[in-house]
């Protein structure tokens, strides 16, 4: 068999998650249905990484194994074709047998939009507050770059095996005149962390927490220290680098 890289993209609403579950409806079980289809057998698909219900991508990477694909160039519209609007298979390309979705990625970006005045356009891709000290969330962001250990920002009970990651990106950016993402780079995500680290961000920005003071939250190592799990919707994985 061969293995193949696929980019897509998706809206997390319609979706419980990323990872397939009885009786939900799910992307992986969405994607493998439609190559189950497409490539008359049935075939299983590996993701970049397992978003929570809700949660949006711009560009995951997935990998699947086959030997019946005949026209790849074709399958991207194939695919969409079966699967309705709310995932877009943007492109399909074979891969060493050894690459793997998840595996392989050497850094994840996710990004957290936030507006500071309603829109009726933009209220369901972002998360919507009044204004806050984005120099103060800055600055607090700042300091993840120097943290090993998220087990703060980690959900409670968790399967994974550590909460050690490394973060080289971190930042607060305007986007427009009222809008804000907080963009996120490491080389693995704990599960919830970033919904987790942003609601502590925003305690800072609404004066609650001070900059010195997020650093004592990191360092308790305590999730019930840290902020609240902010919305999903405003959520999105935006990229995957190999």
């Amino acid at each position: 068999m061969s293995r193949y890289f696929m980019q897509l993209a998706y809206l997390g609403a319609p979706f419980h998650g990323w990872q397939s579950q009885p009786g939900e409806v799910t992307v992986q079980s969405t994607l493998e249905n439609a190559l189950s289809i497409l490539l008359r057998t049935p075939t299983a698909v590996v993701g970049a990484g397992r978003t929570d219900a809700g949660v949006n991508a711009r560009r995951m990477i997935a990998h699947f194994d086959s030997d019946a694909v005949t026209d790849i160039a074709a399958m991207p519209r194939g695919l969409n074709s079966i699967m309705g609007p709310d995932i877009v298979v943007e492109r399909i390309w074979p891969v060493a047998d050894d690459m793997h979705a998840r595996f392989s990625a050497v850094s994840r970006t996710y990004r957290y939009y936030v507006l500071t005045r309603r829109s009726p356009f933009f209220n369901k891709l972002a998360w919507t507050t009044r204004p806050l000290d984005f120099n103060a969330m800055n600055r607090a962001a700042a300091r993840l770059l120097d943290v090993s250990d998220f087990t703060s920002f980690a959900k409670l009970h968790s399967d994974a095996r550590t909460n050690i990651c490394r973060v080289t990106r971190a930042e607060w950016v305007e986007c427009g005149e009222s809008a804000r993402y907080f963009e996120i780079t490491a080389d693995r995500f704990l599960r919830n962390m970033v919904r987790a680290v942003v609601g502590t961000l925003v305690d800072v920005g609404r004066g609650k927490l001070s900059p010195d003071g997020f650093d004592d939250i990191i360092a308790r190592r305590d999730r019930c220290a840290a902020g609240t799990s902010m919305p999903a919707h405003a959520l999105y994985l935006w990229d995957v680098r190999y």
